[in-house]
């Protein structure tokens, strides 16, 4: 089968950095499903992967964490999908990645991929929408199905643009939050408001002021999507008594949780490979994406796509790659085949 991965961790700059291969076409077993990949997104765990480390691996690496597709084969134990059936999903973090022509994957992480979207879109929304779904509705506790209640409570996501940002946006306004969000360009600020967004703050400047500007003194719930080094203190100022915070991204000195002490609030890790990674809890992901593909399929939240190049082969994937890395992507880039 065609692949596309790296021997060396390297900048995309350079042409190796991600290489076409040839790889051996795996064999389902137990709960696997056979998909023969269609598109696939690109997320910043794919750079960070890519970039990080110096070593010459033994074998080449295949990465990728989000992927569209048809099942061509199954496991013995597969009761939730046939050969035949279109696909989407993100995928685990221990296993071989989606930037390959056909990918085993665990049916209880996968869902049915959503009719009215086409490949390259259905390929933009699972790991952000698995990521958004998990820290509204798990980390941070937020109740899906009480508007009248969560019309009283606003929250605020930092980097709104981003693709989990686009799709928490969207979420927390579909579940009757007040949505506070940061972006810092026109274009990123009118993107958040077409997202579900009341109101849009700057993340350059000191939030704070800019939360009291809006009517606000505190909030009930933060999503840290970005630079949680440098927001934390704000964090610690604008969240409520008893407040909720979550974040994803891993922060490199440390946070102090001291400060959230006397407003006795809480913190929360999403990390959207958690349950692939340890085993448990795996059919909510199936679920979650499932219940994502009816919202859009029936149009209650939008395709966060803003980028497609074609076709599937390591040069089309480096400029994906360059662009994700570049730190002003809008939404999300794909790579869609066919395989070339």
């Amino acid at each position: 089968m065609k692949a596309i991965g790296f021997m060396q961790h390297l900048p995309i700059e350079q042409e190796n950095s991600l290489e076409d291969l040839t790889l051996p076409t795996p064999t389902p077993e137990g709960h696997d499903l056979l998909v023969n990949v269609r598109a696939v997104s690109v997320n910043p765990v794919d750079t960070g992967t890519r970039g990080a480390g110096h070593a010459r691996l033994a074998q080449p690496k295949v990465i990728g964490w989000d992927a569209v597709g048809i099942v061509t084969a199954v496991g013995e134990d597969v009761t939730r999908f046939h050969k035949g059936d279109r696909v989407f999903y993100a995928g685990s973090y221990k296993r071989s990645g989606s930037n390959a022509e056909y990918q085993l994957v665990d049916e209880r992480i996968v869902g049915h991929a959503p009719a009215r979207l086409k490949d390259d879109q259905a390929a933009a929304m699972p790991l952000t929408s698995l990521t958004a779904w998990e820290a509204l509705f798990e980390k941070l506790h937020i109740p899906f199905d009480a508007k009248e209640e969560n019309r009283h409570h606003a929250i605020l996501i930092i980097n709104g643009s981003g693709g989990v940002g686009s799709m928490a946006t969207q979420l927390a306004h579909l579940a009757g939050l007040q949505v506070l969000a940061t972006a810092s360009r026109p274009e990123s600020q009118k993107w958040v408001l077409e997202h579900g967004a009341d109101h849009v703050l700057n993340h350059r400047q000191p939030l704070p002021p800019q939360l009291k500007a809006a009517g606000f003194q505190t909030v009930d719930y933060i999503l840290n999507l970005s630079h949680l080094d440098e927001h934390w203190n704000e964090i610690a100022t604008m969240i409520r008594p008893d407040g909720w915070v979550a974040a994803i991204t891993e922060n490199r000195r440390g946070i102090d949780l001291q400060k959230l002490t006397k407003k006795r609030a809480t913190f929360a890790w999403e990390w959207m490979f958690s349950k692939s990674w340890y085993g448990y809890d795996l059919a909510s992901q199936g679920a979650i994406l499932d219940k994502v593909a009816d919202l859009l399929d029936d149009g209650t939240i939008q395709c966060t796509l803003t980028k497609t190049l074609q076709p599937l082969n390591a040069a089309n994937l480096r400029k994906a790659h360059a662009l994700v890395e570049s730190g002003h992507m809008i939404g999300k880039v794909v790579v869609a085949g066919p395989w070339a």
